[in-house]
């Protein structure tokens, strides 16, 4: 009889991520990880020591995923590089619901938060590009932030069907009327 096949931590974490972008977080727990991967419970709770650490490991593993979203969209040139990222975020919507739903749209209630220095890149576009102080272009940001997770989360949801086209229209559309507001903003304060 040949020996079983070793079921590894990678061979769990890709299981469950598949579960989750399948079915969404809610469907991730021992038993249907064990179906998944056709083995007792045994070997989950032998690589962790609980589901929880091994959801936090799906949501790293989806973040890594977002991240090459973010990367991809923003090196390939098609948009400027501030709008790359918020169409990335919407892309990454639109591909990856449950992913997005598990990043984005969770209770975070127990979770620490993070400051501003994660989205220093994304500020020093925005100041090196369009002359905002960094106050500005972090509340610039965030007001564009809001409007692009609108869209993402109707998307996710289904709330909303727009193609690529219709999204970029209407996030140029509010970049451009939050900018002229901003810098106009900027200009009075000079003078």
């Amino acid at each position: 009889m040949p020996p079983k096949a070793k079921i590894t931590k990678e061979n769990i974490l890709s299981a469950a991520l598949d579960i989750v972008r399948q079915e969404g977080v809610d469907a991730l727990n021992a038993r249907t990880l064990a179906g998944k991967l056709a083995c007792s419970t045994q070997p989950i709770f032998s690589n962790y020591p609980n589901m929880k650490t091994l959801k936090s490991d799906v949501i790293a593993c989806a973040n890594e995923l977002y991240q090459q979203y973010l990367s991809n969209d923003m090196a390939s040139g098609k948009y400027p590089p501030y709008k790359a990222s918020g169409m990335a975020y919407i892309r990454f919507a639109r591909e990856e619901k449950e992913l997005f739903k598990l990043l984005f749209m969770r209770d975070r209630t127990e979770e620490e938060k993070s400051g501003t220095q994660e989205l220093e890149p994304i500020l020093a576009i925005i100041r090196n590009n369009y002359g905002l102080t960094r106050e500005k272009a972090e509340l610039f940001h965030i007001g564009m932030w809001v409007y692009v997770h609108g869209i993402a989360t109707m998307i996710a949801t289904s709330y909303l069907d727009w193609d690529t086209d219709l999204t970029s229209i209407m996030t140029s559309m509010a970049f451009n009327a939050m900018i002229k507001e901003f810098t106009s903003e900027e200009q009075n304060e000079c003078n």
